[in-house]
């Protein structure tokens, strides 16, 4: 939960530096959870309103968090626009994000597990 606060609050906007596997798929989980959770109660009264909110307030930080971590494996965030590749996009970027990152520092700062 700690990783998700710190994407939300603290590096909003962020998409510069690196981000550790670890920081990305626990946004990636809590997002999950709260997705459904919101998906729940919109279903049972709201009509979906809820879920669009809170999609527009996570979407930059999500793009944050995930051009952070492109940047740890050495990739520039560009390559996000794999994604909108049907089928193929999707799975690239999946083993990229899931890629350990470059031991020490690159292009794009020094490596957040401190190695």
């Amino acid at each position: 939960m700690n990783y998700y606060l710190d994407c939300i609050k603290s590096k909003y906007c962020c998409f510069a530096g690196r981000a550790r596997r670890k920081e990305y798929w626990m946004f990636a989980l809590v997002n999950f959870v709260i997705t459904l959770i919101l998906g729940v109660i919109d279903q049972m009264a709201t009509g979906g309103i809820l879920q669009l909110v809170y999609g527009l307030a996570v979407l930059l930080p999500g793009l944050g968090v995930s051009v952070r971590r492109l940047h740890d494996i050495g990739k520039s965030g560009w390559w996000l626009l794999l994604g909108l590749f049907p089928i193929v996009g999707p799975i690239v970027l999946l083993v990229f994000v899931c890629l350990d990152g470059k031991p020490g520092t690159n292009e794009y700062g020094p490596n957040p597990k401190g190695a």
